[in-house]
C-alpha cells in the first residue's frame, strides 16, 4: 500500500474524503474535555465532539494501566494528542526537562543545584544552563529545524513537534497540577515549538557535548600566572581512562535485545524480546502508548518523555528495540595554538581565531553569571570529559570537541521510518535514508520470519587509516583502547572526510555499517557488533564502531548464551520470550559460585579479615553461597549474599587477576572462567560482604525481594534482576544506602516488548512499563505496572480496534484546544 504524505491527507479532507477517519474530527470553538468509562458497546463519539473549526484535536481511549490509544486525523492532531496525554503522566518532569533546555535552572533551583542527569552530563545547574543557554544564543535548534529534508527533519516531524507543544500548553491550561512534585510552582510553563525540538536535539548530543558539558563550560585560556597550575597531568594510563569513561558498565544506559528468525520460531514468523535498561527516575524514561492515523500510521511502543513518536515499538508487521551501542560518537581535535595568543590556533601553519561565544545566565539570589564559550572550525574547546580525563588548555595546547549529532535533527524522522514499515527491509530503509540514530543500534524483526540487526549510528567518520595517520601521542593511546579518536588538528589533511552515501559530512555512510540480515538470531546487550551472532561474527568495521576480538561482558555472555540455546532448540514462541526476560539466571553465579562456596568453606577458621582489618567468620555465609539457586528471583536466599560479594570482588580484584583461564578470541563465550579464589581479594571481599549486610541488618539468607524492591504508594514493592557485573539479562541496578540496604531501583530494565505474530492481522505482544507511567503518587498509574513486574507477568497489548473497544477498563477522551 502506498502512503499517503501530510500534504496528501490535506487534499484528502479538503475533497471531503475521510479514508476511515470515520467520525474522528473533534474539534469546537470551546475545549471541554469528555471522560467517560465506556463498555464495548458505547463507543460512539458524542455529538458535540464533531464540529471543527480547525483547531487541534485527538481522540484518546484509555486501557489498563493507563495506557492511552492516541487517534488523530493527521500528524499535527497526533503530536497534540501525544503531547496532551504524556503531560497528564508526567508534567513535573516534562516541565523540569524543559527549564533545562532553555537554560533556566540556576534562577529557580539555584547555582550548585544538580540536573537529573536526562538531557546532559553536567554536575550542576549553572554548567547545565551555560551550555544549553550557549546552544539557544547560536540559534543552533532553529537553524537545524531549516534544513530541508532529508538531512533535516520532515514536514511530517515538524507537524508533530508543534502538535506536541500546542499539547502540553493546552493541558496545562484546563488542568489542575496534582503532582507535589510542582504543584503550584512558577516554573511549569507553556513550551513553544523549538522547546520540543531543543529537548530531543539535548537527547541526540548525549553521548558528544551533552557527555563534555563541564569541560566546554569551563574551558578558558591560560593566563601567565595559572599556565602551570592548568598544565593538570594526564592519569598514569589514559588508556585506561578512555576505556572507563566509555564501559557500558559504568553507564546509566544499556540494554539487551534479540530478535529469531522463522527458521527457528514455531509458524516461521519472526521473533523480538527488548529489554532496554534505562533510569527509574527522571527525564530519560519511557512512556507508553499507541499512536493512529487511519489509513497512515498506526504503532505502538515507548516514547523518551518530551519526544514526539515511538521509540522503541511495533506495528501489525514488524517490531524494533534499541541497545546502546558502543559506537564513540565523538572526537577530539589536538589543537596547536600561537605562541602569541592562546585563543588562536594554527592550521598548516595559518593562524585562525577562536569564535568567543558569551553566554550569561540568571541565578537564584545572586547576580547574573557570565562566561565565555571558545568554538572552533572543529566544535568547541573543552577542558575535559569528566574527571577521567583532564583535557586543560595550556599556552601551547587546547583540545577541540566533534560532535557530529550536534547537526543532526534526524532521529524523529528515523522513528516516524521504523512507525511506518512493515518489513525488517522497510527499518534498512528508513536507516539508510535518514540517517538520524545518534547513540544505539537497531534490532528487528517482521511478520514474513525476517530478523535484522544494524550498528547504524551517526558517527564521526574516523576511519583506523586516518587514526593511524593523525593521531597525537595522546590518541596513540586511547583510539585502540576505547574508540576515542584525539587527531592532530594543525593539520588539514587530518580532517574527517565525507562517504558518499552520507547525509552529512564527517560521517560514515549506510555502507560501512555492522549489518546481520535473517540469522537464525540477533543478539545485542551493549558489547560491539561483533558477535551479534556467535556463529557468523561481524568483523570488518573500524574500530571507532567498537572493539572485536576482545573479552565479552558477563551480560553478553550470559545473554549470548540463553538466546543461541533457544535458537537450537526452535520452535520458539512469544511465552518463551516471555520466559527469557525472567529466568533471572545469574551467568557469574554459574561460573564462579560453586568455588566461592568451596574455597569460603576453606578458610581457617572460617574467618577473613575485611578491608578494615577486622577478623570476621563468614562460616554461614559459605554455607548460603552453596545452597543458593544461581538466580536473583525475589524469592531467591542467598542472592543478595552474592550481589554484595560480587561487587566487593570486582573492586578489589582488578580483571586480570580474577580469573585462572584468561580470554581467548577462540572462545569469546566461554572465557575467561575458572575463578581464582587465591587474589588476595578474594577472602577480603567474603568478609566485607558479610559485615556490610549485617551492619544494614540484613541477614545473610535473606530474600531478595524482602530487600531489593521500590517504595510504591506506601509499600514496598519486591523486584527481581540482577546487576550489570553478575551478567543478569534482566538488569536491576539498585541503590544501596549502608544502614538499611536496597532502597530503590537507579536503573535497569523499563519498556519491556516480547512481539511475534499469528498469521492474523493482530501481532502477538506483550508488554511491561517497569517503573509505570506516572511519577506522580498522586496518580493510579505510578505503581501498576510495577507490581506486574513484581509477580513476573505481562500487559496483554491492545494493538487491534477489536481488542481496544473491547478493554474493561475504557475510557474516552477528547481533547481540543481552546
Amino acid at each position: 500500500m502506498r502512503t499517503r504524505t501530510f500534504g496528501a491527507l490535506r487534499t484528502s479532507r479538503r475533497s471531503g474524503r475521510r479514508r476511515g477517519l470515520g467520525r474522528l474530527v473533534a474539534v469546537g470553538v470551546a475545549l471541554v474535555t469528555v471522560s467517560a468509562s465506556l463498555a464495548p458497546a458505547a463507543t460512539a463519539d458524542p455529538p458535540e465532539q464533531r464540529a471543527s473549526d480547525g483547531r487541534l484535536s485527538a481522540k484518546i481511549r484509555y486501557t489498563e494501566y493507563g495506557i492511552p490509544h492516541i487517534l488523530a486525523e493527521d500528524y499535527a492532531n497526533l503530536g497534540f494528542g501525544t503531547g496532551w496525554a504524556q503531560a497528564e503522566d508526567q508534567v513535573c518532569v516534562l516541565a523540569d526537562g524543559f527549564l533545562t533546555v532553555r537554560g533556566e535552572r540556576a534562577r529557580h533551583f539555584g547555582a550548585e543545584g544538580e540536573t537529573d542527569g536526562s538531557l546532559s552530563s553536567a554536575s550542576d545547574n549553572l554548567a547545565s544552563d551555560l551550555y544549553f543557554r550557549g546552544v539557544r544564543d547560536a540559534k543552533t535548534v532553529e537553524k537545524l529545524l531549516k534544513v530541508p529534508a532529508p538531512r533535516g527533519p520532515s514536514r511530517e516531524v515538524k507537524e508533530m513537534m508543534r502538535g506536541w507543544a500546542e499539547g502540553y500548553n493546552a493541558w496545562l491550561k484546563q488542568n489542575r497540577i496534582t503532582d507535589p512534585a510542582c504543584k503550584d510552582a512558577d516554573w511549569v510553563r507553556p513550551v513553544r515549538t523549538l522547546d520540543v525540538a531543543a529537548r530531543g536535539y539535548a537527547i541526540a548530543v548525549l553521548g558528544g557535548q551533552g557527555r563534555g558539558v563541564d569541560g566546554i563550560t569551563a574551558a578558558r585560556p591560560p593566563g601567565a600566572a595559572d599556565t602551570d597550575e592548568r598544565a593538570r597531568k594526564q592519569p598514569a594510563d589514559p588508556g585506561e581512562a578512555a576505556r572507563e569513561l566509555f564501559s557500558a558498565e559504568n553507564a546509566d544506559m544499556g540494554s539487551n535485545a534479540v530478535t529469531f528468525s522463522g527458521s527457528t520460531t514455531a509458524n516461521g514468523r519472526g521473533l523480538l524480546l527488548g529489554n532496554p535498561h534505562y533510569p527509574w527516575q527522571g527525564g530519560r524514561r519511557f512512556w507508553q502508548s499507541q499512536q493512529t492515523i487511519p489509513g497512515e500510521l498506526n504503532v505502538s511502543g515507548g516514547s523518551l518523555l518530551g519526544t514526539t513518536g515511538i521509540s522503541i515499538g511495533h506495528n501489525a508487521h514488524i517490531a524494533w528495540s534499541h541497545t546502546v551501542a558502543t559506537g564513540v560518537t565523538l572526537n577530539l581535535h589536538q589543537l596547536t595554538l600561537d605562541p602569541a595568543d592562546p585563543t588562536t590556533y594554527l592550521v598548516d601553519g595559518k593562524p585562525e581565531k577562536m569564535t568567543e561565544r558569551t553566554v550569561t545566565v540568571p541565578v537564584k539570589g545572586g547576580k547574573d553569571v557570565t562566561r565565555s564559550q571558545w568554538w572552533t572550525r572543529y566544535g568547541p574547546i573543552v577542558d575535559n570529559l569528566g574527571e577521567e580525563l583532564p583535557l586543560p588548555w595550556t599556552a601551547d595546547t587546547a583540545y577541540a570537541l566533534n560532535d557530529p549529532n550536534a547537526t543532526n535533527m534526524r532521529a524523529s524522522q528515523t522513528a516516524l521510518g521504523f512507525s511506518k514499515a512493515r518489513s525488517t527491509a522497510d527499518i534498512e530503509r528508513a536507516l539508510d535514508e535518514t540517517q538520524g540514530l545518534p547513540w544505539v543500534n537497531t534490532i528487528a524483526a517482521d511478520s514474513r520470519g525476517h530478523s535484522f540487526f544494524a550498528q547504524h549510528q551517526v558517527l564521526p567518520r574516523i576511519t583506523d587509516e586516518l587514526a593511524e595517520q593523525c593521531s597525537t601521542p595522546l590518541g596513540e593511546v586511547t583510539y585502540p583502547s576505547a574508540g576515542l579518536a584525539v587527531l592532530d588538528g594543525s593539520r588539514a589533511d587530518c580532517a574527517l572526510g565525507t562517504d558518499k552515501d552520507a547525509l552529512q559530512p564527517g560521517i560514515f555512510g549506510p555502507g560501512r555499517m555492522p549489518v546481520l540480515r535473517d540469522a537464525p538470531y540477533a543478539e545485542n546487550s551493549n558489547d560491539s557488533a561483533w558477535l551479534a551472532n556467535a556463529d557468523q561474527p561481524l568483523t570488518g568495521y573500524e574500530r571507532v564502531f567498537g572493539a572485536s576480538g576482545t573479552e565479552r561482558s558477563m551480560r553478553t555472555r550470559g545473554a549470548i548464551e540463553d538466546v543461541s540455546g533457544m535458537a537450537d532448540r526452535g520452535r520458539l514462541t512469544v511465552r518463551d520470550l516471555q520466559r527469557q526476560q525472567f529466568a533471572n539466571r545469574v551467568p557469574a553465579g554459574d561460573l564462579a559460585a560453586a568455588d566461592v562456596a568451596r574455597a569460603c568453606a576453606e578458610l581457617p577458621g572460617s574467618t577473613a579479615t575485611g578491608s578494615d582489618g577486622r577478623s570476621v567468620d563468614v562460616g554461614a555465609a559459605c554455607r548460603v553461597i552453596e545452597k543458593w539457586d544461581r538466580t536473583m528471583n525475589t524469592d531467591s536466599r542467598g542472592a543478595l549474599l552474592y550481589d554484595r560479594f560480587w561487587r566487593a570482588l570486582v573492586a578489589a580484584v582488578p580483571a586480570a587477576e580474577r580469573w585462572k583461564v584468561p580470554f581467548s578470541a577462540d572462545d569469546p563465550v566461554g572465557t575467561p572462567n575458572t575463578l581464582n579464589t587465591a587474589a588476595p581479594g578474594f577472602a577480603t571481599a567474603l568478609a566485607d560482604a558479610v559485615t556490610e549486610l549485617g551492619s544494614a541488618g540484613i541477614d545473610l539468607d535473606a530474600r531478595l525481594g524482602d530487600h531489593q524492591s521500590v517504595p510504591r504508594g506506601g509499600d514496598r514493592v519486591p523486584v527481581g534482576g540482577g546487576t550489570e557485573s553478575l551478567g543478569v539479562w534482566n538488569k536491576t541496578e539498585p541503590l544501596w544506602d549502608p544502614s538499611s540496604g536496597y532502597t530503590d531501583v537507579e536503573h535497569g530494565s523499563s519498556y519491556i516488548q516480547a512481539v511475534g505474530w499469528d498469521g492474523s492481522r493482530c501481532p502477538v505482544a506483550r508488554t511491561l512499563l517497569t517503573y509505570s507511567q506516572s511519577q506522580n503518587p498522586e496518580s493510579p498509574y505510578s505503581g501498576d505496572q510495577t507490581r506486574l513486574y513484581s509477580k513476573e507477568r505481562w500487559v496483554k497489548a491492545r494493538f487491534c480496534e477489536k481488542d481496544i473497544l473491547r478493554s474493561p477498563d475504557l475510557r474516552v477522551k477528547w481533547v481540543r484546544e481552546r
